[in-house]
């Protein structure tokens, strides 16, 4: 059996941002990712990374800004740290040879993005999570750490005395089957994009440590917090970042009319995402999209502006939409894009299980409360990857190994070659994901009624039957695709009822959770966190509550949310 004093479990910018911390502190620290590391999707992030680096910007002013983005469920305690630390994480980045762009001062640029008072965010043309992540791999290569590529976690494994003990694995590229032992575990897997049928996310993007560590007895939060971005392409769903609005984008609708005027006076395209989400969808509803979709008018900005600063927008939309923005408006839409909910973890990544953490999309810190603000979430999984990182480093000097049970290998073994023996009828995983992904968009989205959740809610133990009955059309030990959608599908299934049955308890609209039944915010009943817990009894999801963590900033009182 092979060990590790920390085993990391993703290898995007928390993964790799954790790892370095832990090789900082002199461990034996290992990076499992379930695709080569460059290929995570933290590479997808096109727009920017927030932080006061400007000597007339603060980060106190940043901290008020993600507390409001927040619909001020955010804990406040974690956004401090966030925000304070955001100017430290850039200028380490810059000194690892990121190559932002620059003003003609030679300084980092920045870009004004939704829902903030002031142009904080740094940026990289509109690749901008592509070139961090580079940066970590450059220096996690050179650090020599232990990273196993193309492996995928199947199971989080407990000690009879419920202490993290390691993982249960599966190389995609031979078929083995090997057990990791590890001191603790970090869980930096990203989010769960994969459970709606239109997104922004990679196909990879199916929440697995979030369902592991809600299995293993951890609770996730905040999970009927989902936010939809509003410009993911029409036909595909692929992202146009937000700087593409930050440079001087116009939404505009069927007839040709700036409509966010009506919605956000103040901030027009630049309100939060969430306003801008419920928008252009009550555009759409209103009859005034086209084929479902809106326009983002760019042709203002100029071929030049265009070419440099959103070359790959460009590129994606004469790919995926015939459409040259130089020349003519790019069809977008609102589409699932990020969860604000994840592992429930104190504000240095700990979650309730000894001997495991998580950082980044997969943990609910949370500084990101009901809303993400656009480019808080790169700044998230560093900033958190690098506290978390130390955190556990530090926790594994002084822990030991815990017993790995002797049966956790030999019962994934025997789940395996169960689902390759049955014979090819029943349930195609596929086909099973499309109808519940489809109910999710459908139900689950923008805008969300009592009857619609509570219809889609009482689908989800027919679907857990249905499971049962899958079958695999692949019998292949190699590069199995279809066992590992078949292994995802188990995890989006649970995480798409957490989503589902906190949406149905919160009887409040608040940031991405709008209920058309309780339109209102409700800060006297509502202001706290869902946590969702698996009930292996009666295998369902149960709900709990916890109260938002506060530092007492009179500033951070809740208000009436406007842009």
């Amino acid at each position: 059996m092979k060990s590790h004093d920390l085993i990391i479990v993703g290898a995007g910018l928390s993964g790799m941002r954790a790892a370095l911390e832990g090789v900082k502190a002199g461990i034996d620290v290992a990076v499992v990712t379930k695709v080569h590391p460059l290929r995570s999707h933290s590479c997808a992030a096109q727009g920017g990374i927030n932080a006061a680096i400007n000597p007339n910007d603060d980060w106190r002013v940043h901290a008020y800004d993600t507390v409001k983005g927040s619909d001020f469920i955010g804990d406040e305690d974690a956004i401090d740290l966030m925000c304070e630390e955001a100017p430290i994480i850039i200028h380490e980045m810059d000194q690892m040879g990121t190559p932002f762009s620059r003003n003609d001062n030679g300084d980092i640029a920045q870009r004004p993005f939704g829902g903030a008072s002031f142009d904080r965010t740094c940026y990289a043309a509109d690749r901008t999570g592509q070139v961090l992540l580079h940066t970590l791999w450059e220096r996690l290569v050179h650090s020599g750490t232990h990273v196993y590529e193309e492996c995928h976690v199947f199971k989080l494994v407990l000690s009879a005395d419920g202490h993290v003990a390691g993982l249960v694995v599966y190389d995609i590229k031979t078929g083995e089957l090997f057990t990791l032992r590890g001191k603790a575990v970090l869980l930096a897997t990203g989010g769960y994009g994969r459970v709606f049928l239109s997104s922004t996310n990679a196909t990879t993007n199916t929440g697995d440590g979030m369902a592991y560590a809600m299995r293993a007895g951890a609770p996730l939060a905040d999970m009927e917090f989902v936010q939809f971005h509003p410009t993911g392409l029409r036909t595909s769903g692929i992202l146009v970042t937000e700087g593409a609005r930050g440079e001087g984008g116009y939404l505009i609708n069927a007839e040709g009319e700036r409509f966010m005027g009506r919605y956000a006076p103040k901030k027009w395209e630049l309100a939060s995402r969430d306003v801008v989400s419920r928008a252009e969808q009550t555009e759409i509803l209103e009859g005034r999209g086209e084929n479902g979709a809106i326009f983002l008018d760019l042709r203002h900005l100029g071929r030049d502006k265009i070419i440099d600063r959103l070359p790959q927008i460009r590129i994606l939309a004469m790919d995926l939409e015939g459409v040259d923005p130089i020349d003519a408006p790019i069809p977008v839409r609102p589409t699932v894009h990020y969860s604000m909910g994840g592992i429930r973890t104190d504000k240095y990544g700990a979650a309730p299980v000894p001997g495991l953490f998580a950082a980044g999309e997969a943990a609910c810190v949370s500084v990101h409360g009901a809303n993400r603000l656009g480019g808080n979430s790169l700044l998230d999984t560093i900033v958190f990857g690098k506290i978390t990182g130390a955190h556990a480093s530090k926790y594994v000097k002084t822990a030991r190994l815990h017993d790995f049970p002797a049966d956790a290998l030999g019962e994934v073994e025997e789940r395996v070659r169960e689902l390759k023996s049955r014979p090819d009828r029943g349930v195609r995983p596929a086909a099973l994901h499309h109808e519940m992904a489809e109910s999710m968009n459908a139900w689950c989205g923008v805008y969300r009624e009592v009857n619609g959740i509570a219809t889609l809610a009482g689908k989800f133990a027919g679907w857990r039957q249905d499971y049962e009955r899958i079958h695999l059309d692949d019998k292949s030990p190699i590069f199995n695709v279809d066992l590992l959608r078949a292994i995802e599908l188990r995890n989006l299934l649970d995480l798409g009822e957490c989503i589902v049955k906190g949406a149905l308890a919160r009887e409040e609209s608040r940031g991405a959770h709008f209920r058309i039944d309780f339109p209102n915010r409700d800060d006297a009943n509502w202001r706290k966190h869902t946590l969702a817990f698996w009930d292996e009894a009666g295998q369902t999801i149960r709900l709990d509550f916890e109260a938002v963590r506060t530092v007492g900033n009179p500033e951070y009182a809740p208000k009436e949310r406007t842009y």
